[in-house]
């Protein structure tokens, strides 16, 4: 079986990849730089951007399965494509995020793939995690390296955050095994802990002493501008707002879909000790 894989080399497309190299499976990767590509023995790799339909021809050459990183702007072009290359189940990287308003910007971006894929005709799955647990890297990592704090709104928001291994294993699972098409998948942690646990977690981890300082709603929203657009950035802040009332969805979707149980955030904590130390 001939699986292409979109985005081989993000934060869950590296994950597929090994997963699927180890299959015994032929694994073809598309990337827009292969010279700077590191990835597993045995995976071929061919350029390509999903941005640019147009250099995806070789790419789709007898491929059977696809693993599809989401760039709506795209979508429908590229599903296209592969319906007439022959690809015959996609698998597709959305979110849990779908399954609310549409006016939410992330719900947007995702629902459009989704559409995509659906009118090309080719069969499908979708793989829709809930809050990636790698995102508090970009959110709390410098802050806990260079002040041992974490300062954010809505402090007892409580959310399941997933492993992106976990999300990976899903993908995996639903690309080598027949059975998965037609599936969603919504994809959490094992566990919904608030912001105030998430900390205490991460300090037991580090073995250091890490404060939780509440901020403001507005507060909140000044220091998250900084790196989000507006739309983004309100978002969050209304997610966060309801996870404080009511703890996001727990699905028992990876140990359904993969045969063991999923990752806690413990799990995912030590797993990212080093992105957690001292800034230089």
């Amino acid at each position: 079986m001939n699986i292409l894989l979109t985005g081989a080399t993000g934060t869950v497309g590296r994950h597929v990849t090994e997963g699927l190299a180890a299959s015994g499976h032929r694994v073809r990767a598309l990337t827009r730089s292969p010279a700077a590509a590191s990835l597993p023995a045995g995976v071929e790799v061919v350029q390509g951007d999903l941005e640019r339909p147009e250099t995806l021809a070789a790419a789709l050459e007898d491929v059977e399965r696809m693993y599809l990183f989401p760039v709506p702007e795209t979508a429908h072009e590229v599903a296209t494509l592969a319906s007439k290359a022959g690809v015959r189940h996609i698998v597709v990287l959305s979110s849990s995020s779908v399954l609310g308003d549409e006016a939410n910007h992330s719900a947007r971006h995702h629902r459009t793939v989704e559409r995509a894929v659906e009118d090309s005709g080719v069969a499908w799955t979708f793989v829709r995690p809930d809050e990636f647990a790698v995102n508090l890297l970009w959110k709390w990592g410098h802050s806990i390296r260079t002040e041992s704090v974490v300062r954010a709104p809505y402090g007892r928001a409580a959310r399941a955050l997933v492993h992106e291994a976990d999300v990976a294993a899903v993908a995996v699972a639903a690309l080598l095994e027949d059975g998965h098409e037609g599936a969603s998948y919504q994809v959490t942690g094992p566990r919904a802990l608030t912001q105030i646990e998430q900390v205490a977690v991460l300090a037991r981890t580090l073995g250091r002493e890490i404060r939780f300082e509440e901020l403001s709603r507005d507060a909140g929203r000044a220091a998250m501008s900084g790196s989000m657009p507006p739309p983004v950035v309100e978002m969050v802040l209304d997610y966060l707002a309801e996870s404080a009332v009511t703890p996001g969805p727990v699905t028992d979707v990876v140990r359904k879909v993969t045969g063991r149980e999923a990752r806690t955030f413990a799990d995912w904590a030590a797993d990212h000790v080093d992105s957690f130390g001292t800034a230089g």
